[in-house]
C-alpha cells in the first residue's frame, strides 16, 4: 500500500465520521492537513460532545486521540491502521461548548511490529493544552500475525 494523500485521507475519513457505527462519534473533527506520519484537526465542541458538567467529555477525547493518531500512522507509508495495544491520555484543562480545538498528532516512530503515537489537544483561541494523549499501535502484516 502506498502512502495516502491528504485527499485520500480527508474522502476516507468523511466516509468513516457519517457512517452508522461507533466513529459517528467523530464527525465533528475536520481534518486540516495531513502528511509524513502528522496531522492537524480541529472541531468547535457542540453540546452533543460534553458531559453533564457542560465540558469536552473525557470518552470523546480519547476517541480523538485514538482516530486521529491512526490517521497519522496511515500516512507513513505501506502501514494498515492496526490495533490499539495501549493508549493514554492525560487531561489537563475543560474545553466549553463553543471551544475551538486543535488536535496536533505526530508518530513518533514505527518499527517492525509496533508504532508509537503522540497527540497534543489545545484550545485555538487561548493555546491552553487540553489533554496529551499517547497511543501505541500493533502493526498488523503477514509476518505480524494477531
Amino acid at each position: 500500500m502506498a502512502k495516502m494523500s491528504a485527499e485520500v485521507l480527508r474522502t476516507i475519513w468523511k466516509e468513516l465520521t457519517h457512517a452508522s457505527h461507533f466513529d459517528r462519534v467523530m464527525n465533528g473533527v475536520k481534518i486540516v492537513s495531513a502528511g509524513g506520519g502528522n496531522v492537524v484537526a480541529e472541531m468547535s465542541v457542540t453540546e452533543a460532545d460534553t458531559n453533564r458538567g457542560g465540558t469536552l467529555h473525557g470518552g470523546l477525547t480519547s476517541t480523538i486521540v485514538d482516530s486521529v493518531s491512526t490517521v497519522g500512522l496511515m500516512t507513513t507509508g505501506p502501514n494498515l491502521p492496526g490495533v490499539s495495544v495501549d493508549l493514554s491520555v492525560s487531561f489537563l484543562k475543560a474545553a466549553k461548548i463553543g471551544d475551538i480545538i486543535s488536535i496536533e498528532s505526530e508518530t513518533v516512530k514505527v518499527g517492525g511490529s509496533l508504532a508509537f503515537l503522540r497527540v497534543v489537544l489545545k484550545n485555538k483561541q487561548t493555546g491552553d493544552v487540553i489533554a496529551l494523549g499517547s497511543h501505541t499501535k500493533f502493526l498488523v502484516s503477514p509476518k505480524n500475525k494477531l
